[in-house]
């Protein structure tokens, strides 16, 4: 009878063991943490599921991303401070915020630098250019995988702005970016950072007498139940942009970074066909919570900025990316 126990015990011990063992196998699967601030129906958290579902499908389930949306994780800023401590693998930022942490990143901060989408996809994709500056930044704890379009960037407000004299000694909430400060500062604003999840209440408050962003800002985060002018001037199409740890990139082995930055790059091209259909739904649903879409004409915009571009051409760290940008369609 103890031979049969003792038999039994080794029995059980046996499957124990292969069930761990087992289990070892199953969580020895990479699992990346990514945040970003957008809500869950918005166009950019469907194109980060599409690439984690590239990411889980490319590698056979070796590299699973786990998406934590609407800020869970900390702001844009928060997640890029956790990013180069190595406390989080990666996140959605922008090229505003990105710009304070990688100065090559503000070379698509200068406001019209891009005279169109088509233009604006040609840099992204170029080299020389879009690629170029993803890979610059890993010195300083981040690799930039993908962009996603972030669509044309206009001002609303709690007044109509036509001109960039409207906009003299208004208030207007800006990223912490030094493109993005300057710009106001020439346009006759007074900038204001602040984050996005303050904004509504400021606005509401009169804290801020405006923003500046993409027509989702309006609906999706119902900004315009309190700013009632969205102005049509497009002063910059700013893309946001996928990052991944130094710490986490430098983790994986050559076969699985190939692995990201092809999924980064089909998710790019889902975001881009996304983006078309949103903009023009989100346009329709602005007019209907009762904002006044204001069409203007953008060359006083151009010429108010028109420093901006000098400098940039003087600047060691962008220079070069600016020239490129110029002269991608001449």
């Amino acid at each position: 009878m103890l031979n049969i126990k003792n038999a039994k015990l080794h029995f059980a011990s046996a499957l124990l063991l292969g069930s761990l063992m087992g289990a070892s196998s199953i969580s020895h699967a990479e699992t990346l943490k990514l945040s970003h601030n957008g809500d869950t129906k918005s166009p950019i958290h469907k194109a980060l599921k599409f690439f984690a579902d590239e990411v889980k499908e490319k590698s056979d389930g070796e590299i699973r991303v786990r998406v934590y949306p609407n800020g869970q994780l900390g702001t844009q800023r928060e997640s890029l401070e956790l990013l180069q401590t190595g406390a989080l693998d990666m996140a959605k930022s922008n090229a505003s915020e990105l710009e304070s942490f990688d100065p090559a990143y503000g070379a698509f901060n200068i406001p019209y630098i891009f005279r169109d989408r088509e233009h604006f996809y040609k840099a992204l994709e170029n080299n020389d250019i879009g690629q170029k500056i993803l890979r610059s930044s890993e010195k300083y704890g981040f690799v930039g995988l993908a962009y996603y379009d972030g669509g044309a960037r206009n001002f609303y407000t709690t007044k109509p702005v036509r001109t960039p004299a409207d906009l003299k000694g208004m208030k207007i909430r800006v990223q912490p970016s030094p493109s993005a400060i300057k710009m106001m500062q020439l346009m006759g604003a007074s900038p204001t950072p602040l984050p996005f999840g303050e904004l509504y209440t400021a606005l509401q408050q009169g804290v801020v007498d405006g923003a500046e962003n993409n027509i989702g800002a309006v609906t999706t985060y119902r900004h315009g139940e309190v700013a009632k002018y969205f102005s049509l001037d497009g002063h910059t199409m700013i893309p946001d942009v996928l990052v991944i740890s130094s710490t986490s990139w430098e983790a994986l082995s050559d076969k699985k970074k190939a692995i990201l930055v092809e999924a980064g790059k089909a998710s790019t091209a889902y975001m881009k066909k996304l983006w078309s259909e949103y903009t023009d739904g989100e346009l329709k649903k602005a007019s209907k919570m009762g904002v006044e879409i204001i069409k203007v004409d953008k060359d006083a915009f151009i010429k108010a900025v028109e420093p901006m571009h000098k400098e940039a051409l003087e600047n060691p760290a962008i220079a070069q990316y600016v020239k490129a940008i110029k002269a991608l369609d001449k």
